[in-house]
């Protein structure tokens, strides 16, 4: 076939089907119009999820009469003019493609007025054919109508899904959408009735009002706020709890400049920053604000701009990875000891408010000692699991005198402190004091807003898993030489990667050499992971070297190890408990980083307020 020009039309619709999947992208489209344009009020009406349907009004700027002919015209656009206004954008769109593509598939009508206009006008275009433009009345701001999604072009029409899936992927998008534009007035119909009314925050409202009204009550009282700005970059926003992960990742939102975006380098940063905390399989839920200069993200990269390219990716990274990681850390058991009235008992779990960063707590009477790795040998034989972990336990483990959890005598330390004097009790640390156990596995103990229930062994697992890890990270990672260095089998890519990092592998425990185009000879792996596959680990390792400059695939092998020895070596149920000896474990708890949660995300305590008590036994009434 001979080379021609294709016709505007089918140019538009080819457009189309890049930017406009499915009535949700319509929305979207229009909605970040509208807000570009000032609005301070958005209706979205639909009808058969959007398929029907779709009208938004506005009430921003509006546009005269003689503009309309231009909004519908490809590349025709009011936000930028040069390279450098895209390469600093700000606004939601800047394309210029969105409605000729739109129009191009359905039935579109454009009303509107802007201030200096008498009037409003009205245009409306029948598959990319535009009609003239007449006069109509308006009130200041944009009215969009779109009708008949894809009824030109039947194959696209066959893959929409059903009426309530379709609605579900619009209402998800204005989830997000309320989320990063809190003062907006966001209202939502379908087929006539009202589904959702977004209402705005006003100067003093809380901020996680609107975060309950679009995720729900439960993840506003059991997340952890936080604001840290370093490096050029400001992270601030709200992460859920370990202990309220969910099945799926269904309510993980990330915005760059108030644009929401899926990107594989922070995904990647929040799964590490987690990784410590939760089951394999669960998935944290956050809302995340990134912000940054414009000019260090490039947003012109996806059609449907979803997808983001930051100047600086490893920086980004890291930044996201320890501003949560440290964010996590804070959880500790009891650092503020009085839950938020009314809290789930999710949040009690880790006696957080949800507004407030989980700050470092200072109190307590245990220190860490100092460690060695490996493990002291006795009578000449290596400790076992149990024997190892128990060495490194500390504190409560060292409180203990009698036999661990493996039958050796564990070591004895100054007796801790016993309950205060009478009439004392509010000058009580944040877990207070022990009372009594029950049944051999929680501890009750009483402070000053209620009583404390502690999973003895869910505690003690996390204290002393954090030891164990202080230890090994004190000493860095020991290089075990292999007898008969294997020559790994990898393709020529995976080789350069090989040779190209073979500082940052030898930081990491692998000795590593190039010995052909496509092979290298191992002579050394991380003596903690002996035993491994060495060969998949270090082609996880080089994975995460080529992507994200850096990786933690040794530290989580090896933590996985440390995770089962310290399971393995703390205290069991039914281990009957003294008085001191449940108190030294409340201290470790308050001293111990990421303590309201096992190393599995299972909260360790539960916070009983004296109104939640009241409640039960109907006092008052």
């Amino acid at each position: 076939m001979p080379i021609r020009q294709l016709p505007d039309t089918l140019i538009d619709q080819i457009a189309a089907g890049e930017v406009v999947e499915r009535p949700a992208s319509v929305v979207k489209e229009l909605v970040e119009n509208a807000l570009d344009a000032g609005a301070t009020r958005v209706d979205v009406d639909l009808e058969e999820g959007g398929i029907r349907l779709i009208r938004v009004r506005d009430d921003g700027v509006g546009m005269a009469a003689d503009d309309l002919a231009l909004a519908v015209s490809r590349h025709a656009t009011s936000k930028i003019a040069s390279l450098e206004d895209l390469e600093g954008v700000l606004t939601m769109g800047f394309r210029g493609e969105a409605l000729p593509s739109i129009a191009s598939v359905s039935r579109f009508a454009l009303s509107s007025r802007d201030e200096a206009s008498a009037h409003g006008a009205r245009l409306q275009v029948d598959g990319g054919k535009p009609a003239p433009i007449a006069p109509h009345p308006h009130a200041r701001g944009s009215t969009i109508e779109v009708r008949d999604l894809f009824y030109n072009v039947p194959a696209r029409r066959r893959f929409l899904k059903a009426e309530r899936t379709e609605l579900g992927h619009i209402e998800e998008w204005l989830r997000a959408l309320a989320l990063v534009r809190p003062r907006i007035d966001l209202r939502i119909s379908h087929n006539g009735k009202s589904l959702k009314h977004y209402r705005p925050l006003r100067d003093g409202d809380d901020a996680l009002g609107r975060i309950a009204e679009a995720l729900g009550e439960e993840f506003a009282k059991a997340c952890l706020a936080l604001d840290h700005a370093a490096a050029g970059l400001r992270l601030h926003g709200w992460i859920g709890l370990p202990t309220t992960a969910r099945s799926s990742a269904d309510q993980q939102y990330f915005f760059v400049n108030g644009r929401a975006v899926r990107d594989r380098t922070v995904a990647h940063a929040v799964r590490q920053a987690y990784a410590d905390v939760l089951f394999h399989g669960r998935h944290p839920a956050f809302v995340l604000f990134l912000e940054l200069d414009p000019r260090r993200v490039d947003v012109n990269v996806h059609p449907a701009k979803h997808e983001v390219r930051f100047r600086d990716g490893r920086l980004v990274h890291d930044f996201v990875y320890r501003t949560l990681h440290e964010a996590l850390a804070g959880a500790r058991a009891g650092a503020v000891a009085s839950p938020p009235q009314g809290a789930s008992t999710q949040a009690g779990a880790a006696g957080l408010p949800s507004s407030v960063t989980a700050p470092a707590f200072a109190g307590g009477n245990t220190t860490r000692a100092g460690f060695a790795w490996p493990p002291p040998r006795q009578s000449g034989l290596s400790l076992g699991v149990h024997e190892r972990a128990a060495a490194y336990a500390g504190g409560f483990g060292s409180a203990l005198h009698g036999a661990g959890a493996s039958g050796m005598p564990l070591p004895s330390v100054s007796s801790p402190p016993a309950m205060p004097p009478s009439g004392e009790e509010g000058e009580a640390p944040p877990l207070g004091y022990a009372l009594a156990q029950l049944h051999g596995i929680f501890i009750l103990a009483q402070n000053a807003h209620g009583l404390v229930v502690v999973d003895m062994h869910a505690a003690h697992e996390r204290i002393t898993y954090e030891r164990l890890k202080a230890a090994q990270e004190g000493v860095g990672i020991r290089v075990q030489p292999l007898l008969v260095p294997p020559t790994l089998a990898l393709s020529e890519r995976e080789a350069d990667a090989a040779e190209e990092h073979a500082q940052a592998l030898a930081a990491l425990g692998f000795e590593v050499g190039r010995s052909g185009p496509q092979s290298v000879t191992l002579r050394g792996v991380p003596a903690l992971l002996d035993g491994a596959d060495p060969r998949q680990l270090l082609l996880d390792v080089l994975t995460d070297l080529r992507e994200h400059g850096d990786s933690r695939k040794v530290a989580e092998r090896g933590n996985e190890l440390l995770s089962t020895m310290a399971c393995h070596g703390s205290v069991r149920a039914n281990r009957r408990l003294t008085i001191p000896e449940m108190n030294a474990l409340l201290r470790d708890m308050e001293a111990t980083e990421r303590s309201a949660q096992c190393n599995h995300g299972r909260p360790t305590w539960v916070q009983l307020g004296h109104a939640e008590l009241d409640r039960l036994f109907m006092r008052g009434r």
